[in-house]
């Protein structure tokens, strides 16, 4: 099958080969690529570092990551328009991880994940985003957007915080009880710039909102400084220091150095005393992360794919977002994975191929270099409405309201379990659950579908009832949907039910596609019941599936109690043979 040959295929640098090597890479198509890298990597350079704040580090490892991840995962991955870095999706596991572990425990949870993935490239498992349900993603999705909308509340309003709960009802009470400590001037420049992000678009200007938005933060912060009302920064909050010795306040402007990530600092600021424990929950948090980083990228494949009319490798994106993620480790950087906001604005500035996401890469390398002081002057505050507008996005609430008004019941339960859970619990259990129930619920529909019918009525068996066998004497009852578990025994309970004072059954499968292990033992039964009757049974019209199935059983005739017939008409055939010699033999015994 060459149309779904992108969900088995697998070879690293997957994209770059298809985009670049088999057709001309023109110095017109380096153009459009470098335009539309250096407009993504002035979107990117921001949201890194918010992201980097709301998992729990310094903003400059969100720097590390869209600059390594994004430039190594472009270059060996398989999709050609994805662009990859820190995402908000992550921010709801991996600040557990920060808070509980440190920098280090998040490194190295990133770094199994990334071999996980590998795994999982390996193992060809891309194909399995088919399996994933709509209210299952936008359900988790809405979850985490939710999530992530409650950490920023805290730098939205400056609000004094002893203690911040792990989960999410602790969180609510204690930003409730926070409240009276709001700073009139953080909530006046969070305000400012979240008015600017909404607004802005409306102007159809050049110029990136979130960008405008951030302009108009620093310029409110500067004033009200100068007011002597100082609202907190990168550069306030944040601190580093370098292995010369060197400390200073915001963002380093050196490159991220060589560090074996379980070296790393953890929660104290001291080593990480790594033993077994601390091994399994990192194992926990790193199956987590990827889950959601192969869900998360397949999905962003999957809408470019749409947007660009192109293919994507499944497993070849999985090895290189594995690839990225046991990388990024080494120098810094965090869990990274494609970012579909970033990914689509790539598309629509004329991005060709990876050549993009690799020149995205670079300019976040360059801003981090020449603009590291200017950064720091950005507010947590514009940095926290910036976050709320991200989570609104990947919420996607209209499409989850179009589902709740217009979808079947099912689907809006599975959509409220899925957001219910992620937000409760964990987006692992959450996910696990949505596709467990929407499976259930889709058995339940279709063994609603499998229902069997009386068809002895019918005009072609007009003739065999007037010559040769009573009405009563004779049933052809057809099948109609699958025999599996869900429904063979209800099926042959109500056939049955059927077979009063019935000499002669003939089954008609023609209609039944599927017959599983559950359906064979309700058959089995069906067959020593109708035999324990006096019963005899013809099936006829069987496919290709039931009839494998049966012949793997070794289910065959049986004299006087079971015949299988290839059609219908020849059922009728033996039926009417039977009749004329029985009718003929008692002829023959008055005579």
């Amino acid at each position: 099958m060459p149309h779904r040959s992108h969900l088995f295929s697998l070879r690293i640098a997957h994209a770059l080969r298809e985009s670049c090597l088999k057709v001309p890479y023109t110095p017109r198509r380096l153009a459009k690529d470098v335009g539309a890298g250096i407009t993504v990597g002035i979107i990117a350079i921001p949201l890194a570092m918010a992201l980097a704040i709301a998992s729990g580090v310094a903003p400059q490892h969100g720097l590390y990551t869209a600059m390594i991840a994004g430039f190594v995962i472009a270059l060996t991955g398989g999709s050609r328009y994805s662009v990859s870095g820190p995402t908000a999706a992550f921010v709801v596991i991996l600040f557990p991880v920060a808070q509980q572990f440190g920098l280090g425990g998040l490194l190295v949870a990133t770094l199994m994940a990334g071999l996980m993935l590998v795994g999982f490239a390996v193992g060809r498992l891309g194909r399995l985003i088919e399996y994933v349900p709509e209210p299952v993603t936008l359900g988790f999705t809405g979850g985490i957007a939710i999530v992530i909308a409650t950490l920023q509340v805290r730098d939205l309003f400056g609000l004094s915080l002893a203690e911040y709960p792990d989960n999410w009802l602790g969180k609510i009470a204690a930003l409730g009880m926070a409240l009276p400590s709001v700073d009139w001037a953080t909530t006046l420049v969070g305000t400012a710039t979240l008015a600017v992000l909404l607004y802005w678009p409306r102007l159809r200007l050049p110029l990136p909102g979130h960008l405008a938005a951030l302009l108009v933060g620093v310029l409110v912060a500067l004033l009200l400084a100068q007011a002597g009302h100082p609202v907190e920064t990168i550069g306030t909050r944040f601190s580093f220091s370098l292995a010369d010795g060197t400390t200073g306040q915001g963002i380093p402007a050196i490159l991220p150095e060589w560090v074996w990530p379980w070296q790393q600092p953890g929660p104290d600021g001291q080593p990480i005393d790594w033993s077994l424990a601390t091994w399994q929950a990192l194992l926990s948090a790193a199956f987590s992360i990827a889950v959601l980083g192969a869900i998360e990228s397949l999905l962003c494949a999957v809408v470019l794919d749409g947007m660009t009319g192109t293919r994507h490798s499944a497993n070849s994106e999985l090895l290189g977002q594995g690839i990225g993620n046991l990388v990024v480790p080494f120098f810094g950087g965090i869990t990274a994975t494609a970012a579909i906001a970033r990914s689509a604005a790539n598309v629509r500035a004329g991005a060709e191929s990876p050549v993009a996401a690799l020149v995205h890469a670079l300019v976040v390398m360059a801003a981090l270099l020449a603009l590291a002081g200017v950064l720091s002057y950005l507010p947590m505050a514009s940095l926290a409405a910036l976050l709320l507008m991200v989570a609104w996005n990947m919420s996607e609430a209209p499409k989850a309201a179009a589902i709740v008004r217009k979808a079947p019941l099912g689907d809006v339960l599975v959509l409220g379990v899925c957001l219910s859970l992620t937000v409760l619990f964990d987006m692992v259990i959450a996910i696990t659950a949505g596709i467990v129930l929407a499976a259930l619920l889709f058995m339940r529909e279709i063994s609603h579908m499998t229902k069997v019918t009386d068809t002895t009525a019918s005009t072609r068996l007009g003739l065999i009832r007037a010559q040769w066998l009573p009405l009563q004497d004779l049933a052809v009852f057809k099948v109609n949907g699958p025999l599996f578990f869900a429904a063979a025994e209800r099926i042959f309970a109500e056939l049955l039910a059927q077979l009063a004072d019935k000499r002669v059954v003939v089954l008609n499968l023609e209609a039944v596609t599927v017959l599983d292990a559950g359906g064979l033992s309700a058959l089995s039964k069906f067959i020593d019941a109708c035999g324990k009757r006096g019963i005899k049974l013809i099936i006829a019209n069987l496919q290709f599936q039931p009839l494998r199935t049966l012949a793997k059983a070794k289910m065959g005739p049986v004299r006087e109690r079971l015949l299988f017939a290839p059609t219908l008409d020849e059922a009728i055939w033996f039926v009417q043979s039977e009749a004329a010699l029985r009718q003929g033999t008692a002829r023959a015994s008055t005579e």
